[in-house]
């Protein structure tokens, strides 16, 4: 056994640019409840995006609820969900007491298969929650998903929690096609902030409505006259404080993303056992390094035995047990069995992937 340090799948990026940016706002004795650098974090999503709005909430589960809220989603109430995302997704809403419609994805993006959505619209259906799986556009396209949503008058949350950093190859900002856009800022995102979320919106009336859903309700800020119900869901200063150096990095860690990609996708080239799942860099950051395995349990332990930190990709949520229902999802259900992330930290070195990469062919050599 080396001495080398444990490569892990994932470790967020903190350093002296965020502990200034903390230690700046403490000096200025502040409240710490979300004010002006919360704002200026807002305004710096938006522009990076395109967006007319951002609001940041306290995360990005809590972001696709408030989304719902404001659209009017009710219990009883379908919305169309792709069976392979993070469970958070169909948690979202199931909290409302809406129904999620699991639709099985498209095998090379992972994103909602159209023509199955196509079939999965009922007179029920409210919403349609269209995931980018990192980062990626359907191959379908975003347009035949506009044009499905205008067709049917059923509007498009759009789930990038994964994707800040990509665009669709129309060339607009992933999350800013749908009539609502969502981010989550946790641990494992190419920016974090610890916990959060944030929205993005063109639409004037559906951000006034979501910035009082996330504040109580007030009519307006700093009273306590309240017009509608509304919930606490606000974010803090010291996270945005956070929030504002990570944007500052993000330009150079979705070319880093890219890099890290294009070396594990050389290096692997010759494995047959082992296929990465492929992106349009021109367009996409890729969040993880996700792929697809053979004896995927036997790589993982050989992994770890060698110091490498991996992780199962999501299982097909229809078949976990918080939801339990009967179903076809070929598509999901191969991921969830073979489906494996690769480390993908931004501060992963090339060293430290070449020698994944060399463990990995070794483990697949003697077999």
């Amino acid at each position: 056994m080396t001495n080398r340090l444990f490569i892990p799948q994932m470790r967020p990026l903190f350093g002296d640019e965020e502990k200034n940016e903390i230690t700046d706002y403490l000096n200025e004795d502040g409240y710490f409840t979300e004010y002006r650098r919360t704002e200026f974090f807002e305004s710096e999503i938006a522009k990076f995006t395109g967006a007319k709005h951002c609001i940041v909430v306290n995360n990005g589960t809590v972001s696709l609820t408030i989304a719902a809220l404001a659209l009017g989603i009710k219990p009883g109430d379908e919305i169309i969900v792709p069976n392979y995302t993070m469970i958070a997704t169909p948690n979202s809403i199931k909290i409302l007491g809406a129904k999620p419609v699991f639709v099985d994805v498209e095998p090379e993006t992972l994103v909602l298969d159209i023509e199955l959505t196509k079939k999965a619209i009922s007179s029920k259906t409210k919403a349609i929650m269209l995931v980018s799986s990192n980062g990626r556009s359907p191959k379908a396209g975003v347009e035949a998903f506009i044009d499905l949503s205008n067709t049917t008058g059923i509007p498009i949350i759009e789930d990038a929690a994964q994707s800040l950093g990509s665009l669709y190859e129309n060339g607009r900002h992933i999350g800013n096609c749908g009539v609502v856009g969502s981010f989550s800022f946790s641990a494992p995102k190419i920016i974090s902030t610890g916990q959060g979320g944030a929205l993005i919106t063109n639409d004037d009336d559906l951000a006034k409505k979501i910035r009082k859903l996330k504040d109580f309700g007030r009519a307006s800020g700093g009273n306590d006259i309240h017009d509608s119900i509304g919930f606490n869901f606000k974010f803090t200063e010291l996270q945005a404080c956070v929030g504002i150096s990570q944007m500052r990095d993000l330009p150079r860690r979705i070319e880093r993303k890219k890099d890290i990609w294009r070396l594990y996708s050389y290096l692997l080239r010759n494995v047959e056992q082992i296929k990465l799942f492929k992106h349009n860099l021109e367009f996409c950051s890729p969040w993880f390094i996700d792929s697809l395995v053979e004896n995927r349990e036997g790589l993982i332990n050989f992994l770890k035995e060698n110091l490498i930190g991996s992780r199962v990709m999501y299982p097909p949520i229809n078949s976990q047990l918080a939801y339990n229902q009967k179903g076809n999802y070929p598509v999901s259900e191969f991921v969830g069995n073979n489906g494996l992330w690769l480390p993908s930290m931004v501060q992963i070195t090339d060293d430290q992937i070449h020698t994944i990469c060399n463990t990995i062919t070794k483990f697949y050599n003697k077999l």
